[in-house]
């Protein structure tokens, strides 16, 4: 099928879409109701339920994403800065995605961690590669130097993370290893340029030399190296985070010289800066190029464009206005896995019911693990407030990502264990951050909103509130809620910018923490999040 005949059906198809999706979510609904089951139903983005899938395929902050297949599995990690940490995700399709493991909790390498002083440090670009039978992560952090880990499965245990190299101004490592078992790591300087190429250990613990230079470009980073059809290629992104490209180089030996291919530009489409990802080949052959883009209130989304192969050089996207170069499609029909697997979007909503904490969380910063738990009041997170001067420098606040356009997060607090200094509820936090919840003051409780630093109170009777947050893309949008009954939410303070900040999109979240001093638990009963992407049917024997 040429390009055009393939976009007049993918068109037609996503029209059609539209009339019997209404069908499609009805039938899904009775089905699932009928057998008891969890399931979810299509959104504006992923998979469509249909055989197509719309970009963002994940409509959320999962930065700097690499994926890898191994045997009929997708397994895919991503930058998570200053939050803890990593979080690794399984696919069997490319389009439908879950989180099954966080490589780490804590990250030990600076004092600063420990302190909320280490904002947009942290996971910078890791790349994931299986080898050896085991699975191998590699990052940096711009201060801290080079880092890795293995497991033996992906879902862990993950070893600690061993520092490979203890020095600042490293990003976007890559390790490869060639037929004859030998290991390199491709990788770039802060600043975005050059690629450097590097000798691994076998152990890939060391580096064996202080690596050559192979290539030189405009702001050349997130290095991935592959080979294929007798060639060693480099793929990088070119350009900066929200205009760039992506780029290909190949040669027939590993240090060079590279020649140069643009493959990947925004061209006609909406779709800026479409670069810096992964390729991966399914079982029977098809290709797949997985990117980022980066969005304004969401952060850096992930987008799946098909590839092929022209001449050695990959081909990725559709080269809609004809100048040579790809560009990313909105639409498309999803690998042909040999099977459909159910629509699913990584978890977000939790009751607190396990022991352990869901992975869609992660921590700001370094948690102290003796201030939560989930075990002293079954079915809640208690969070113990620690004494903090400020809510950034305040420990164990839980995040999760942003999702979607369109978003509300609902949350349940209880206050019978807070204590005098100490404040509790629902944050919103990028470059900025927001507040809403409860504090403790001269023996009374008071609902509080911060915004902006405008903060506003209302005194009352709060032994349980229920706090809430609608999340939008749209400018200065963006609202908090409060309820005493789960029925009717009144707005609390003015409206809020939701902005990206420290390289990262802005992050929901629980915080507590104790202006005077250390003391006072909040509890939360459960967090709910609905959002405007794959959606999880929610049935009563589920709810608390």
């Amino acid at each position: 099928m040429n390009n055009f005949k393939e976009k007049v059906f993918l068109f037609n198809m996503l029209r059609r879409s539209q009339i019997i999706k209404y069908v499609f979510l009805l039938f899904a609904v009775s089905s699932c109701l009928a057998q008891n089951i969890t399931n979810y139903l299509p959104g504006i983005w992923g998979d469509q339920g249909n055989g197509t899938y719309i970009n963002p395929i994940l409509n959320a902050d999962y930065s700097d994403p690499d994926a890898i297949r191994v045997g009929d599995d997708y397994y895919m990690v991503c930058s998570e800065f200053h939050f803890m940490g990593m979080p690794v995700l399984y696919s069997r399709d490319l389009v439908n995605w879950t989180i099954i493991a966080r490589v780490y909790d804590e990250f030990k390498f600076a004092p600063g961690y420990d302190t909320n002083d280490c904002y947009a440090g942290g996971s910078w670009a890791p790349s994931i590669r299986y080898h050896d039978n085991k699975y191998w992560i590699y990052f940096c952090s711009p201060k801290e130097g080079l880092f890795m880990t293995t497991a033996e499965r992906p879902e862990g245990p993950w070893e600690p993370l061993t520092q490979v190299v203890n020095i600042a101004g490293w990003e976007d490592p890559c390790p490869f290893w060639d037929e004859d078992g030998q290991g390199y790591l491709g990788r770039s300087q802060l600043g975005a340029g050059p690629i450097y190429l590097h000798k691994l250990s076998a152990d890939g613990k060391q580096l064996l030399d202080d690596g050559l230079i192979v290539y030189t470009g405009p702001v050349a980073e997130g290095t991935k190296i592959y080979k294929q059809n007798g060639y060693y290629y480099i793929s990088i992104p070119e350009g900066g985070v929200p205009v760039g490209w992506q780029t290909i180089l190949r040669s027939k030996t590993i240090y060079g010289p590279y020649e140069k291919k643009v493959v990947l530009e925004r061209g006609v489409t909406d779709t800026n800066g479409p670069h810096q990802g992964a390729w991966i080949d399914t079982p029977d052959g098809q290709w797949w190029f997985m990117h980022f883009q980066s969005v304004d209130n969401i952060g850096r989304v992930c987008h799946l464009q098909p590839m092929s192969w022209k001449d050695k050089w990959p081909v990725i996207g559709v080269d809609m206005d004809m100048n040579g170069i790809g560009e990313p499609v909105s639409v498309w029909k999803k690998p042909n896995v040999g099977k459909a697997y159910p629509v699913q979007a990584p978890q977000t909503s939790d009751n607190f019911d396990s022991n352990q904490l869901g992975f869609q969380w992660s921590w700001n910063h370094n948690p102290q693990h003796s201030a939560w738990t989930l075990k002293k009041n079954p079915g809640y997170l208690s969070l113990t407030a620690l004494l903090s001067i400020s809510f950034l420098k305040a420990k164990n606040t839980l995040t999760q990502k942003v999702v979607g356009k369109q978003g509300k997060a609902t949350t349940l607090l209880l206050t019978n264990e807070m204590k005098e200094g100490q404040k509790a509820g629902l944050c919103v936090m990028g470059r900025e951050y927001n507040l809403i919840g409860i504090v403790k003051e001269n023996g009374k409780l008071s609902l509080f909103s911060d915004i902006n630093s405008e903060v506003s109170t209302l005194a009352g009777n709060f032994a349980k509130i229920y706090l809430q947050v609608t999340v939008t893309s749209e400018e200065g949008n963006n609202q908090f809620y409060y309820s005493t009954d789960n029925k009717t939410y009144k707005p609390f303070g003015g409206k809020f910018i939701v902005n990206n900040g420290h390289w990262k999109g802005p992050k929901i979240g629980l915080f507590s923490y104790n202006e005077k001093e250390n003391g006072g638990i909040a509890k939360f009963d459960w967090y709910q999040y609905e959002h405007d992407g794959p959606r999880e049917v929610i049935f009563p024997a589920k709810l608390k």
